[in-house]
């Protein structure tokens, strides 16, 4: 391919993700959906003038964007946390509820598994569960942005959590392969957790105590590509290093915290929050940049004839279903205060992709007949039941959102006395939460 031509490609690529984040701050339909359709489009472009070719690893590419995506996201979550007591019932619900979601969906979603998979055994049904019982932080986190602060907070926070649980349970599962049903695994589990932690905080202390003291001009991407090694490093050895971004981004912008008694004069607030302001900036666009050629290759490697398929859609239904009906017990029995929208925000995405295309590689783990088509429509529903959620829960009607353009039209037909009748809808709906509009 010419050189000039990718540029292009991928300068246009980056411009369009730009207006997607605007229509989806107008209208709540997830980006992410948007650049799913941008790489199926491409797909079918590159394929009428034979550019596609086998040279392009798709899977390898989408496994390398999606660890690195991972970080920045985790990162750009915890650098919004700010950890006061009275958050501390906040935290330690959304902990429980990632901890239900995870865990009650995975074993929920083994059982549908064995039943319309027959010959698939227990452990390898699990397995292939976890990665559609993480919500997608992904997806979330830029998402919620017009969320009351709580529920905001709620949803950062259990996002997070469900993307770390539900990674380190994934990767505890594969390694315990073959003796998945011993004790052992069990305290293995918890020792690693333990051991990471400690590590995550000691880290964490290290970065933070550095990172005011970097006297060059360029480092913050220093300070990524440290984190990235350490990442890396901790996935290598089976460690859950997701643990260590969360710990170095919470510590970082909970100074006031960490930093008391003798530890307060190794930290200069003052030297560090200008550096901080820049790193936040540059942690938030590297995110967008990866999310975004993330679920553009992702839209490129999707198979279209899985969509063409009744039992698969039938099926995913079946997962959806599954899926919310956890989440909806979940949150009625330890979370009433949050039950709309944040029943209907579960979406998945980069981690139930990235998982996946490890199970791929497993030459050991493997339900022959599992298609793809399960995790797409998956993705695709949950986000577009997320997005009827949002719209609502601001108060307005879906087809006066998504078709907003058509009763904001001026002109003879008076519509200008129907504009200010809707903001003053939408504001008096949003104050009264009066969801009518749903």
């Amino acid at each position: 391919m010419n050189s000039y031509i990718l540029i292009m490609a991928l300068a246009g690529v980056i411009i369009l993700s730009f207006f997607f984040n605007i229509i989806a701050k107008k209208t709540n339909i997830p980006s992410v959906l948007l650049l799913i359709a941008l790489g199926m489009g491409l797909k079918g472009v590159m394929n009428a003038y034979n550019i596609i070719d086998e040279d392009l690893k798709l899977n390898s590419i989408l496994e390398i964007l999606g660890n690195i995506g991972l970080v920045m996201i985790v990162l750009e979550a915890a650098l919004d946390l700010k950890l006061e007591k009275e958050k501390l019932s906040l935290i330690m619900k959304s902990f429980i509820i990632a901890n239900l979601g995870i865990f009650g969906s995975m074993f929920a979603l083994a059982g549908f598994f064995m039943y319309i998979f027959p010959s698939t055994t227990l452990y390898t049904a699990v397995v292939y569960a976890i990665p559609l019982s993480i919500m997608s932080s992904a997806i979330i986190i830029p998402s919620v942005g017009r969320l009351t602060g709580k529920k905001r907070e709620f949803m950062v926070y259990e996002s997070t959590f469900s993307d770390i649980l539900g990674i380190m349970v994934f990767y505890f599962m594969i390694g315990a392969e073959g003796g998945a049903g011993e004790g052992s695994l069990f305290w293995e589990i918890i020792l690693n957790v333990i051991g990471t932690v400690i590590l995550s905080v000691v880290v964490a202390y290290v970065m933070v105590y550095l990172f005011q003291h970097l006297r060059m001009q360029v480092k913050l991407f220093l300070i990524i590509a440290v984190l990235l090694l350490l990442f890396a490093i901790g996935k290598y050895f089976h460690l859950s290093s997701l643990l260590i971004i969360l710990a170095f981004g919470i510590v970082l912008n909970n100074t006031d915290v960490f930093f008391r008694g003798r530890l307060s004069k190794l930290f200069d607030k003052e030297k560090v929050k200008p550096i901080l302001h820049d790193f936040h900036i540059l942690t938030l666009e590297s995110a967008f940049l990866i999310r975004t050629f993330f679920f553009v290759v992702f839209g490129l490697s999707i198979s279209i004839s899985s969509l063409y398929n009744v039992e698969v859609a039938v099926n995913s239904l079946a997962i959806v279903a599954i899926l919310f009906i956890v989440r909806f017990i979940s949150l009625k029995l330890f979370a009433k205060d949050f039950m709309f929208p944040e029943v209907f925000i579960a979406p998945r995405g980069l981690i139930t992709v990235l998982l996946f295309f490890v199970l791929m590689k497993s030459e050991t783990i493997n339900i022959p007949n599992f298609d793809t088509g399960l995790l797409l429509y998956p993705i695709l529903i949950t986000s577009m039941i997320m997005m009827f959620a949002l719209i609502s829960y601001r108060g307005e009607k879906v087809s006066d959102v998504l078709l907003q353009n058509i009763p904001r039209l001026k002109g003879k037909g008076g519509n200008e006395e129907n504009n200010e009748e809707m903001e003053e809808r939408v504001r008096k709906n949003i104050e009264d939460q009066d969801f009518d509009g749903f």
